[in-house]
């Protein structure tokens, strides 16, 4: 299933979800080469998020293959700073287009509940959760995580909570046949979710791929932090709104 849209309009200016769509777009040009080797593999070495190479709990000398040709060496030297910079790399064009997407479509209405300001300081902090609970399913790892995926995780955590009604305009995928429907947020976010716990479960961990623990660790956060994030007024005058219009609408 893939979100197409939601009906659950925004009544501040989202600049805080503006600003982190730019960040990513600014890396992914700057630093990642429009996803064009070199720049890709040596941006994936420098800025991810490598637990072995972080925690010293890779062998040194161990290293990942970049390509065919060239390696990222773990030495034991690597910063706690690439858990943030690895929230702004991205692996592909299609690993970049679809996190932005779902940022785009959930990030705007859960900021119109926090304030921008409320809603960057949750947002990276879902993502230090998503990277603590990919650390723990592999703290030896020596892949490089990169990705928003995670810290997107809770906004969708978020969502679910405080928008469990709203609707949300899927594309779904049915074999050779494909349609649309709308449905509540929970429904749609809980499937994600459990596709994340059974990907989690099954998939084993450190040989590179999804993040399934990432994405499971930042919808957890975005659960438990939502409730002291959200702004009781800005929330109220949300739902109030939405309420209004529905109803004009339906007269």
């Amino acid at each position: 299933m893939l979100p197409l849209r939601d009906e659950n309009p925004t009544f501040a200016t989202p600049w805080a979800t503006y600003a982190l769509i730019g960040l990513n777009l600014l890396a992914w040009v700057a630093l990642q080469g429009l996803g064009v080797d070199p720049a890709l593999g040596e941006s994936i070495c420098r800025y991810g998020y490598i637990p072995g190479d972080v925690l010293g709990t890779a062998a040194a000398g161990s290293a990942w293959p970049i390509d065919a040709t060239r390696v990222c060496v773990i030495d034991g030297n690597g910063s706690w700073l690439s858990v943030a910079s690895s929230m702004f790399m991205h692996g592909g064009w299609f690993h970049i287009l679809g996190n932005l997407w779902f940022l785009w479509i959930f990030g705007d209405n859960v900021e119109d509940a926090m304030g921008s300001v409320r809603f960057v300081v949750f947002y990276l902090l879902c993502g230090v959760a998503a990277a603590a609970a990919q650390t723990m399913s592999a703290p030896d790892s020596t892949v490089p995580m990169v990705g928003a995926s995670g810290a997107i995780g809770g906004v969708m955590g978020a969502y679910a909570l405080l928008y469990p009604k709203a609707r949300v305009h899927m594309l779904i995928f049915l074999g050779f046949f494909v349609t649309t429907a709308a449905v509540p947020a929970v429904l749609m976010l809980g499937y994600w979710i459990i596709v994340q716990l059974l990907g989690g479960v099954f998939t084993p961990t450190g040989g590179g791929g999804v993040a399934f623990w990432a994405h499971i660790g930042g919808f957890a956060a975005g659960l438990a932090l939502v409730l002291p994030f959200r702004n009781p007024a800005r929330l109220a005058r949300h739902l109030a709104q939405t309420r209004r219009r529905t109803a004009r609408h339906r007269w």
